[in-house]
């Protein structure tokens, strides 16, 4: 039978020992991957499946290349947007704009996926969360009700935060172009070695004209012609190219660090702060617990009739005590005569 939680102290003393043992749990399970309470249910091995949700996470961004979609059209966009950037100046100086339009559009492409993984993640997150807090407080009806409760409103607090910090990550590689890595200037440097053999063919006579690009294999260019926006064209698609990888990376790991760093806040810190805070709540600083301390109608017709029987049973057990101590008299009397 649930144990009836019948005062302030009652409830404060099992709400803390459910919210540790549960704590201790999802440290284990979100944490550093232990899962001995859970070996058969893989869906509660929680840090292989948040790597495997990672993984496949960047399997997406990596299908989403923009490099893949447009072989037939190469350059055309590049070559518009040159010509609509364009202003008074030198006539050999890439415009910034050009580079940070192409950019932004690439970015748009794929402004989802981080969204989308940020949600999956923190819906399998909830479901781990409230099924562990609603083991530890099975044996407390009032308490499991009260804790389900609470952690639904947690979750979804973290939930929100974490999407708009998900849109801010997106929202930064727009605002900018720019990386410390060394990667960048090499893979163009590498890349941008094509230009020469890329002039040749569009300067020839062959047909079709046709070179299989580094990144993005066999591309065919017959609708250029050899101009200098052509070139400056092929420039910014080499640099975004080697840009790109770039964000696809920063937008991994940032996604990493930001799900690892929240997840382990939420255990260590904020499960412990806000539920506790919700318990506490109300003017007289115990709003929760009044609540929780009424006993549901089933729960309190449940116990009453089981109080009722065992009242009976241990009047039962006393009357036959009472006879089988008579009937032992009763024997020991006949024995002597």
């Amino acid at each position: 039978m649930p144990k009836n939680l019948s005062s302030i102290a009652d409830a404060v003393t099992a709400f803390m020992r459910v919210l540790g043992s549960a704590k201790e749990t999802l440290r284990k399970i979100l944490i550093t991957g232990e899962f001995n309470e859970f070996p058969d249910e893989g869906n509660m091995h929680c840090t292989a499946r948040l790597s495997e949700m990672l993984d496949a996470y960047a399997a997406d961004l990596e299908s989403m290349s923009p490099w893949n979609n447009n072989k037939d059209s190469f350059l055309t966009e590049e070559v518009k947007v040159l010509c609509e950037t364009k202003g008074i100046g030198l006539p050999n100086f890439l415009p910034r704009t050009s580079f940070l339009t192409i950019l932004q559009r690439r970015i748009e492409v794929v402004a989802e996926i981080p969204i989308q993984f940020a949600q999956k993640v923190w819906n399998y997150v909830e479901d781990v969360f409230v099924r562990v807090l609603t083991m530890k407080s099975q044996s407390y009806p009032q308490l499991q009700s009260f804790t389900r409760w609470a952690a639904h409103n947690l979750m979804r607090k973290v939930r929100n935060q974490s999407i708009e910090r998900v849109k801010e990550i997106v929202e930064m590689e727009k605002m900018a172009d720019y990386s410390c890595s060394p990667d960048y200037i090499n893979t163009w440097t590498r890349l941008m070695l094509q230009q020469q053999r890329f002039k040749d063919i569009l300067n020839g006579g062959s047909n079709p004209k046709k070179l299989n690009f580094e990144m993005l294999g066999d591309v065919e260019f017959g609708h250029l012609q050899d101009t200098q926006i052509v070139q400056q064209a092929f420039d910014i698609k080499m640099r975004l190219m080697a840009y790109w990888k770039i964000v696809l990376r920063r937008l991994v790991d940032n996604m990493a660090l930001h799900l690892l760093f929240t997840v382990q806040n939420l255990v260590n810190k904020d499960m412990e702060q806000d539920i506790t805070s919700e318990l506490m709540g109300g003017p007289s600083g115990c709003g929760g617990i009044g609540r929780m301390l009424e006993e549901s109608p089933s729960v309190s017709s449940k116990r009453v009739k089981l109080n009722r029987s065992i009242k009976l049973l241990r009047d039962s057990n006393d009357v036959v005590s009472k006879i089988i101590d008579r009937i032992s008299v009763y024997g020991d009397g006949e024995g002597s005569n």
